[in-house]
């Protein structure tokens, strides 16, 4: 449990834990770079309202997430966040999210419903590449460029 004294969860604050579950408490306004990279165990997490930034490769390798939900505040997702989070099935992002950055959903090998807003304008190159599960993603007329390798292997 992390405790409500908590402002910011720093850079590789859990890399590598055993967890299986948590819960941010609503005084967290960002997470840093790697903070939960490589939790493989880490299946659930509930990010409150008041995160803004999810950091660079922040949950990148927590093979057993199967689901995120990104709260409508967060304006930024770093490079390779979610990057081989294996077990992802599904990802919704939010109105607040202008932009999908490189690496974000990489390899993401079971991702299969991607939900774009009508906010997004760019998609980065390699975002989404390696997500063969990936079917269908509905790409709104606001995003008006798709970088290189951005859905390569899917």
């Amino acid at each position: 449990m992390i405790p409500d004294s908590v402002k910011r969860i720093e850079d590789w604050a859990f890399f590598e834990c055993g967890l299986t579950s948590v819960v941010i408490p609503r005084s967290v306004t960002s997470i840093g770079e790697y903070a939960f990279s490589h939790c493989a165990r880490l299946a659930k997490v509930a990010i409150p309202n008041s995160v803004k930034s999810i950091e660079q490769w922040t949950f990148n390798g927590c093979v057993s997430l199967a689901s995120v939900a990104i709260p409508d505040s967060v304006t930024s997702i770093g490079w390779g966040a979610f990057e081989n989070c294996r077990g992802l099935t599904s990802i919704t992002i939010p109105d607040s999210v202008t932009s999908i950055g490189e690496y974000v959903f990489c390899n993401c090998i079971s991702l299969s419903d991607v939900t774009l807003s009508a906010s997004v304008t760019s998609i980065a190159g390699s975002a989404f590449s390696g997500c063969e599960g990936l079917t269908t993603v509905t790409i709104p007329a606001s995003v008006t460029s798709i970088g290189e390798n951005a859905f390569s292997g899917c």
